[in-house]
């Protein structure tokens, strides 16, 4: 499955923003096991970052399945176009 990049690109600079890193050193591959930067509260805050960004509501069942940067493109891009 190829990845929206629109989405991407918006995913990988909140995160980003969220974990205070440098854009370039995140990637459709990053995740929460490959980013020290990437724990429980970074998490929420994100979590909450995307609602915001793409205007959605996530349940909190999301945040534990929202882990990597793959499973969240593949997840926004689901939702927005539903």
């Amino acid at each position: 499955m190829t990845m929206n990049t629109d989405v991407l690109d918006r995913v990988l600079n909140l995160l980003a923003n969220t974990l205070n890193v440098n854009v370039n050193t995140v990637d459709q591959s990053s995740s929460a096991d490959t980013l020290d930067a990437w724990d429980s509260l970074a998490q929420v805050n994100l979590m909450m970052a995307l609602e915001h960004e793409f205007d959605l509501q996530l349940e909190v069942e999301d945040f534990i399945k929202l882990n990597s940067v793959a499973t969240i493109v593949e997840f926004i891009d689901q939702t927005l176009n539903a």
